[in-house]
């Protein structure tokens, strides 16, 4: 069916531009109206949080990414790293939340080389929330941004549409209001680094516990003015439970428990057998029939003339 709708390979690349391209739109189209179904995208199936602590930020993330009711990864990485100071947890398609931060990170050493500076976090979170807003929600990204600078510890909440809320402690995802419930209970400002990663454990695993599409292990990031310390797999959420009964047989077999035979009389015994058509009757007795002699027309013909 693909090979009816051809790839436009006609395009010159500048005419294209920057950014997404949906050249094949239309072709796309008329597959969907021929019944075909497009491969499902991978989805993250979230929770992620950030909080701000006395000395930086606190970035944690499950490890779960699920394909619909299937669990197609279990230890996806959802930090992503933007600067050294400045990290982006993100939740949604994984394809679209790893090309945002891999262009974004991008634009950005780019721009710290044309300054000469430190790029501050307002400046990745504008980027971002540019490229969002451009395409109008269709990035199914939405990004839980930390990081510190000179003017201090930032985390910035930034939805799919572009929109953005600056607060002390954020969570996004599938897993969202377990986490946030947590969060609001347990943060203040003058929380520590252990407290802080305890409480980033707590709310993780509560959207873990009360959300099918969060799941794994535990990611933590802790930024302070000095530079980022990623730990990977950081805690382990939900483990695979152990067998508590010891099992005589082999895997893959049933036990059988009783076999019972059981004699079965006949008493009377049916045979059917299908009845011939006349259809079939008559060409089957045409089909035999053996062609007249030229005797035996002579034969006829003499009888008539009597």
């Amino acid at each position: 069916m693909l090979s009816e709708f051809p790839l436009n390979n006609n395009l010159d690349p500048a005419d294209v531009g920057r950014g997404f391209s949906f050249v094949n739109s239309k072709r796309n189209g008329d597959l969907l109206l021929k019944g075909y179904k497009p491969p499902q995208a991978v989805r993250t199936g979230t929770s992620i949080v950030g909080i701000i602590y006395k000395d930086g930020v606190i970035l944690g993330a499950d490890t779960r990414a699920t394909e619909g009711p299937i669990v197609s990864d279990k230890n996806c990485s959802k930090i992503h790293r933007l600067q050294q100071h400045i990290y982006c947890c993100g939740a949604g398609t994984a394809a679209d939340t790893e090309q945002m931060t891999l262009l974004t990170s991008a634009e950005m050493d780019l721009h710290e080389l044309n300054m000469g500076r430190q790029v501050p976090v307002i400046c990745a979170s504008m980027m971002l929330r540019q490229t969002l807003f451009r395409y109008q929600g269709h990035i199914s990204a939405a990004l839980v941004l930390g990081g510190v600078d000179k003017y201090g510890p930032h985390i910035n909440c930034i939805y799919p549409c572009g929109s953005i809320d600056k607060i002390p402690y954020a969570a996004m995802g599938s897993g969202t209001l377990a986490a946030m419930a947590v969060l609001e209970n347990g943060w203040n400002a003058s929380i520590d680094l252990e407290e802080g990663k305890q409480l980033v454990r707590k709310a993780i695993s509560a959207g873990v516990f009360n959300d099918l599409g969060s799941g794994s292990n535990i990611d933590l990031c802790v930024i302070t003015a000095k530079g980022a310390i990623p730990l990977r797999t950081e805690t382990i959420a939900s483990e695979r439970g152990e067998l508590l009964g010891q099992y005589s047989f082999l895997p893959n077999t049933t036990l059988v428990k009783s076999v019972s035979v059981q004699d079965i009389e006949i008493t009377e015994e049916r045979i059917y057998r299908p009845s011939r058509s006349t259809s079939f009757v008559e060409t089957h007795s045409e089909s035999k029939s053996l062609p007249e002699t030229s005797s035996g027309s002579q034969q006829r013909q003499a009888a008539d003339k009597k």
